[in-house]
């Protein structure tokens, strides 16, 4: 077996009145995280450790943010198009492992939904994706409620 490892992060600005989209799940909550799509955070860092791991760039090159097409859209797009490519390429995942870090709202009740949606995605176990999120205590702009980061680490094998 080969294995390839990649790893992603996204950071975006929380912003009033937008959907807060984590992980193809919406979460109820006043801010969203404000991006040319649906700003997923989550899963714009696990397609860039993906493709990473892959060596095909990064999500700017394959969904420019300014490209009108990709304007609002739905995040899952991008990770079924990454999973296509690397199935393709004859690899399939390993592993996911992944870190929100948001000051509120509190997303554990919405975990496992949320890595739910991952592993249908790639059609792989849910045992083979983690999802974590954590806080800065406050410190930042992460921590005064004004943006959202992730980050991801993909393990793929061939």
């Amino acid at each position: 077996m080969q294995y390839r490892i990649g790893n992603g992060i996204d950071i975006h600005q929380l912003e009033e009145g937008i959907p807060l989209v984590i992980g193809g799940a919406s979460i109820p909550f006043s801010k969203g995280s404000k991006g040319h799509s649906d700003g997923d955070v989550l899963l714009h860092a696990i397609v860039d450790a993906i493709l990473g791991a892959l060596a095909l760039g990064d999500i700017g090159k394959h969904f420019p943010s300014d490209n009108s097409r990709w304007r609002g859209a739905d995040s899952r797009i991008f990770l079924k198009h990454t999973c296509k490519l690397m199935n393709k390429k004859g690899y399939s995942i390993e592993n996911i492992d992944a870190t929100i870090i948001l000051q509120e709202p509190v997303l554990s009740p919405h975990i496992l939904q949320i890595r739910e949606n991952i592993a249908t995605i790639l059609s792989t176990d849910l045992n083979q994706i983690s999802v974590k999120a954590t806080t800065t205590d406050k410190l930042g702009f992460i921590g005064k409620d004004n943006g959202i980061a992730a980050t991801a680490s993909a393990l793929i094998k061939k």
